[in-house]
């Protein structure tokens, strides 16, 4: 159940730690027995997936708890297309668990190495102006809170606490299963081609409508974009020629050839070289000249800073701490090397997302306090007080979510 101390680092390696002592708890009981303990000792819990946050969310001279002994399908209601997962379940793997029973997520983010706990309470996404967060597929969720209980809520029972639960940091308790509406497995025709910025400027507004999934990379040095666009179709699946070489300095290489296959095969992206990123959450109609002014800033101040840039988009939902929350959103992404400071260029971007509204990716790289997000937030305070109810100790938070949750 425990392993020796040792430090921890997130997965850029922008984010390390040593805790007191690492749990590696083998089933929720023990998790609950873990909180239990460190209540006793004076310690605070964090617990930890695949380390794919950029900032402190994980860190902790306390307990740190890994989930990694909690994965796999608890159960599925086939009627209701429904499943209930172990938290500690990572992405890449749950997919072929559901694809087994028929089943598919209605989205998935950019990547599929994290956890399921992780994603939903960070309010991770994918991209499709009528497809919600990860978060909004979950039914229902089981905690283990900071007196040692473990609490099973949804929207009939103990509501108020699943909804603030939904997108929550890990400061009301760890989730330890969490239930999942899914829907009947799907295939995806991927297609994907390269156009002047102008041009896909021009074509967004249709391209979001008329793509389930629709997003593109802004690429600085060329000046064009690699666009994006997934939609469900019932063709077979295809294997892919292998890409022709294409000639140095032609745009053919960001582009691959069209395929179909699960939804579960062809959502997730793949990142090998590591970095650290910044993401906001827009008001969607301010994505475009938000996205102009980032450009002309990196053109400009940052030309240094050769790393694509990302547009997607995001339903409105209705969970308090969502970056979607009451809005329909666009979210634009930047990212700079991990052996490289993003400081002032990620300083001067968040300037133009503030001035355009922007929500930071609880995740992901920002310098907002709370006193800047409960601005940000009309739920904030029924947030705050589901937060002082289930956890009046701060058993949960470390240094930095203090800087960010307390007033």
């Amino acid at each position: 159940m425990e392993q020796a101390t040792r430090p921890w680092h997130n997965w850029s390696g922008s984010v390390s730690s040593t805790p007191r002592r690492v749990a590696v708890p083998g089933g929720e009981a023990e998790v609950a027995t873990v909180v239990r303990e460190a209540a006793r000792d004076g310690a605070n819990v964090r617990v930890v997936g695949s380390g794919h946050s950029f900032v402190p969310l994980c860190a902790t001279d306390g307990v740190l708890v890994t989930l990694d002994a909690l994965h796999g399908v608890v159960s599925v209601d086939a009627e209701r297309k429904q499943a209930t997962i172990l938290a500690g379940t990572k992405l890449h793997r749950l997919g072929p668990l559901l694809h087994a029973a028929g089943l598919a997520m209605a989205n998935l983010g950019d990547i599929d190495r994290q956890s399921l706990g992780g994603v939903v309470g960070t309010g991770t996404h994918g991209t499709g102006p009528t497809l919600g967060n990860i978060s909004t597929q979950v039914v229902g969720l089981q905690l283990a809170t900071a007196d040692g209980e473990l609490i099973d809520c949804s929207a009939d029972r103990e509501p108020a606490l699943f909804n603030a639960a939904r997108v929550a940091l890990g400061v009301l308790g760890i989730a330890t299963r969490i239930t999942l509406q899914l829907l009947p497995a799907y295939r995806l025709h991927e297609r994907t081609w390269v156009a002047p910025f102008d041009e896909c400027m021009a074509q967004l507004d249709d391209l979001i409508v008329s793509n389930r999934h629709f997003e593109f990379f802004w690429l600085p040095t060329p000046d064009a974009c690699v666009m994006k666009a997934l939609n469900p179709t019932d063709a077979l699946i295809s294997v892919p020629p292998a890409p022709s070489p294409s000639p140095p300095g032609s745009l053919g290489r960001y582009t691959k050839p069209e395929r179909v296959d699960w939804s579960h095969r062809v959502l997730p992206s793949e990142r090998s070289v590591r970095f650290n990123e910044m993401e906001f959450a827009l008001p969607a109609e301010n994505g475009p000249d938000c996205l102009r002014e980032i450009r002309e800033l990196m053109q400009t101040k940052h030309r240094d800073v050769t790393w694509a840039v990302e547009y997607r988009t995001l339903r409105a939902d209705d969970i308090p701490l969502s970056p979607a929350q009451g809005r329909e959103t666009v979210t634009i992404s930047i990212h700079q090397a991990a052996h490289l400071s993003p400081l002032t260029f990620f300083t001067d971007a968040e300037a133009i997302f503030r001035n355009h509204r922007g929500r930071p990716h609880w995740g992901k790289c920002h310098f907002f306090h709370a006193r800047d997000l409960r601005d940000c937030y009309p739920q904030w305070d029924d947030f705050q007080a589901v937060r002082a109810r289930i956890d009046p100790a701060g058993r949960f938070l470390n240094d930095y979510l203090r800087t960010i949750m307390v007033d």
